[in-house]
């Protein structure tokens, strides 16, 4: 593997080169072992953000809540994310990795402990808000702490297999949790997250190695990435354009149950074909994005808008909605382009862009939510979040067609520049 492609694979997955060693560390029980530590922080912080939607009705019912209502408890798991990826990632940026990591598990433990214990809307609001602080900053550090055990040639994939367990949370972790939920209540769930999130912060106290952060690294680096406005656009392309599909997911237990017609225990399952539909998309999006990022990004968000829009008609079959929830699983295809994207235009500033991206995704299941609660709560009925999904996958492209038009002008203006 030539250094070229190493700085490739590193852009691509958000990493900083000068963030890595020259050599691969040594982690006490081997590269393996720590990988797989990491990943179930993973798994813990995906299933802990997805399953709030399985559980979303039950969590309503309790609290005293319509279900829009209860929908601005998945918006603030959501803020936790836009707030803390950015924050924690400056403020922390020298802190030794093992204990930050560490750190941030026991603190996403901490509020899917006090989302457990709530008695209120407003206290599981605010529960969900401290669960969502260490999401975006987590990933950050856990890949570009797998990336530093490995030689050069294995870099990218170990911080790949840290994003592992968000699949695996998709698949099997929130079905899983929804079906707690639903058995024992929906206390259960969080608590079942608090557990994995504290073995998780065991594990990886265990597998991996104390890291202090290269001499370069430090908040001035990484705020460089505020200066840049190809950075602003494209984490708005990710905010609006994703939005589409939180719009759809967060409330797609009680169209299934309302619109559908399903029991309550059909939704895991229905929810793992969802799951398998975003391992799908991922796999397809990085491929087609290695190939042709442009053309990826405009297709996925046409690709968004269609089957988003789609399942406001198809949600009244159970066998048409679960293959247009395969579809619409598809679209994180868009996440490993955007990812791409971001990194082409950061500069320097790999982990904070890495952390931002984090930041976005969430942004658009903040806004996705509350579009959609909107729409169900002023009588447009549990159908209508696909419509409003396809309007923000629209949107989205609009900022992303806005964003080349301008990188355009920008480049044609220096190369003018260069040629006098």
């Amino acid at each position: 593997m030539t250094a070229s492609s190493v700085a490739a694979d590193c852009e691509e997955l958000g990493i900083s080169e000068q963030d890595l060693p020259a050599k691969p560390l040594s982690a006490p029980f081997g590269a393996g072992w720590a990988q797989v530590a990491l990943a179930v922080g993973g798994l813990a912080i995906g299933t802990g953000e997805f399953a709030s939607m399985g559980i979303l009705p039950s969590v309503a019912t309790d609290v005293g809540v319509s279900i829009p209502e209860a929908g601005h408890m998945i918006s603030s798991y959501a803020l936790g994310v836009v707030f803390g990826a950015p924050a924690i990632t400056v403020a922390l940026a020298k802190a030794p990795r093992r204990g930050l990591l560490v750190g941030l598990m026991a603190v996403f433990a901490l509020g899917n402990i006090l989302s457990a214990l709530a008695t209120s809307y407003h206290g599981v609001v605010a529960a969900r808000f401290i669960a969502g602080l260490p999401h975006g900053a987590y990933f950050g550090v856990a890949m570009l702490t797998a990336a530093s055990l490995v030689p050069p040639q294995r870099r990218a994939q170990a911080a790949g297999n840290v994003l592992l367990g968000l699949s695996i949370a998709n698949v099997v972790g929130v079905p899983f949790a929804t079906w707690l939920g639903q058995t024992f209540g929906w206390r259960a769930t969080f608590l079942a997250v608090a557990v994995l999130a504290l073995l998780t912060a065991a594990m990886v106290r265990a597998f991996t190695p104390v890291i202090i952060p290269a001499a370069g690294a430090g908040a001035r680096r990484e705020l460089g990435a505020f200066r840049l406005p190809q950075v602003w656009l494209t984490l708005g392309v990710a905010a609006v354009g994703f939005g589409g599909m939180f719009a759809v997911y967060s409330y797609v237990t009680p169209t299934l149950t309302e619109v559908t017609g399903v029991s309550l225990g059909m939704v895991p399952p229905m929810l793992s074909v969802l799951g398998l539909g975003m391992i799908v998309g991922n796999v397809i999006g990085g491929w087609l994005a290695d190939r042709a990022l442009k053309a990826t990004l405009i297709g996925a968000l046409v690709w968004n808008g269609v089957v988003l829009g789609a399942f406001a008609f198809t949600s009244g079959s159970a066998w048409l909605a679960a293959i247009n929830l395969f579809l619409i699983g598809g679209c994180i295809a868009m996440g490993p382009a955007l990812q791409t994207r971001l990194m082409d235009v950061a500069g320097e500033a790999q982990t904070l862009a890495a952390a931002l991206n984090h930041s976005a995704f969430n942004m658009a299941n903040a806004l996705g939510a509350w579009l959609g609660g909107v729409a169900i709560a002023i009588g447009f009925g549990w159908t209508s979040p696909g419509i409003v999904g396809a309007a923000l996958a629209a949107a989205g492209l609009v900022v992303l067609l806005i964003s080349f038009r301008l990188e355009a002008r920008d480049r044609g203006v220096t190369e003018a520049a260069v040629l006098r």
